[in-house]
């Protein structure tokens, strides 16, 4: 079987296969789970623990697990905070006082949207909803949706379209909306199936499929690789770079 030949599903159980659950997202509680997907953009992950970790000193995340309700305290006092000192504690986290406003946007949107969302669980309204404020943009929403609201929305990342271009065939520059509806339109509508899904490409990019070149031997999707395919490759030879840092993804 060819990579152009290999099914959606049959990629993701090659992969689950080879490294299990990868019980992702990384939070205690679905607030943590909010913050982290905000502040993950344009860093690598460790930077954004570190930004947790104060806003958790500050009251401003749980410091263990909450629901949504509970989430609602945290959410209405970051909505208020001053932006001097939101933007310090989550300076590790790198464009600070931009992330602070946008940090705040999104905790007043779940002030007011996290309760219908719970209530009628429309993945519709509540991605369209998300992406109406400032600074979010679909991968962030769908993080959101999928991993705090355990709503079915698949997340695409640059991991997905590296993965699925070395794969698939798929052109990397693929418009974020159309790779995610080959998902959609094509994988049953579970939230727990596209979970796992991104995290295993997540883990797939940082161990093996590398921007320079597959990291190592033991690649579950080594023999559908059109690039290893094509030069007639049986193993991976070792990238000259490290892996990549990602926040989930």
């Amino acid at each position: 079987m060819t990579g152009g030949d290999l099914k959606l599903r049959d990629i993701h159980d090659r992969m689950f296969q080879s490294f299990g659950p990868q019980k992702w997202w990384p939070g205690d509680s679905p607030w943590e789970v909010c913050v982290g997907a905000v502040l993950t953009q344009n860093t690598n992950w460790g930077n954004v623990e570190k930004a947790i970790v104060n806003l958790k000193r500050a009251r401003l995340v749980p410091a263990g697990s909450a629901d949504h309700g509970i989430a609602l305290r945290y959410a209405e006092k970051t909505a208020g905070y001053p932006k001097e000192e939101l933007a310090e504690l989550i300076r590790p986290s790198g464009y600070f006082n931009l992330k602070a406003d946008r940090l705040a946007a999104v905790a007043r949107w779940w002030l007011e949207n996290a309760a219908p969302i719970m209530a009628n669980m429309d993945v519709n309204y509540a991605r369209k909803s998300l992406l109406e404020v400032k600074g979010v943009g679909p991968e962030t929403a769908d993080s959101i949706l999928l991993y705090a609201f355990d709503m079915p929305t698949f997340v695409v990342d640059a991991y997905t379209k590296r993965i699925m271009a070395r794969v698939r065939g798929i052109s990397e520059n693929i418009h974020y909306e159309d790779l995610r509806r080959l998902f959609m339109d094509n994988l049953e509508e579970d939230s727990a199936l596209f979970n796992e899904f991104h995290a295993l490409f997540v883990r797939l990019a940082k161990d093996f499929c590398r921007k320079k070149g597959c990291g190592g031997a033991g690649c579950p999707l080594l023999q559908t690789c059109r690039s290893s395919v094509a030069a007639g490759n049986t193993k991976c030879e070792s990238a000259e770079s490290p892996p990549a840092e990602t926040a989930k993804g």
